[in-house]
């Protein structure tokens, strides 16, 4: 099942910092390694990671991805952030360590 990334955060107590509210999260793809996500990640899902560099905003734009989801609170760098926005890339914020936010979405009816 797909569901808005507004309300997935709303209802997981995630923070959106960047991004479309309205876009459809299909699934989940959790990985801290650039090359595998950018070859595995769901297109449409979430991408759950630690990471949080220009790099991954690439990534994340050629994969596809609904949103970045950076577990663990990481920040996400100002310079991040303005090329986020500039590329469209939604990038959401949660506490939870990968496997919690995996499990989170599953609840949520997404995963």
């Amino acid at each position: 099942m797909s569901r808005p990334l507004g309300e997935l955060c709303v209802e997981l107590d995630w923070t959106l910092l960047t991004g479309d509210p309205g876009r459809a999260v299909e699934g989940a793809y959790a990985c801290d390694m650039l090359s595998w996500a950018m070859s595995r990640a769901v297109a449409g899902g979430a991408w759950i990671t630690i990471l949080n560099s220009l790099n991954v905003v690439a990534v994340a734009d050629l994969a596809d991805v609904a949103c970045v989801v950076l577990a663990e609170g990481v920040e996400l760098p100002a310079p991040v952030r303005e090329r986020a926005a500039e590329k469209g890339v939604a990038v959401a914020s949660t506490r939870l360590d990968a496997c919690r936010a995996v499990i989170a979405l599953h609840g949520a009816g997404v995963v």
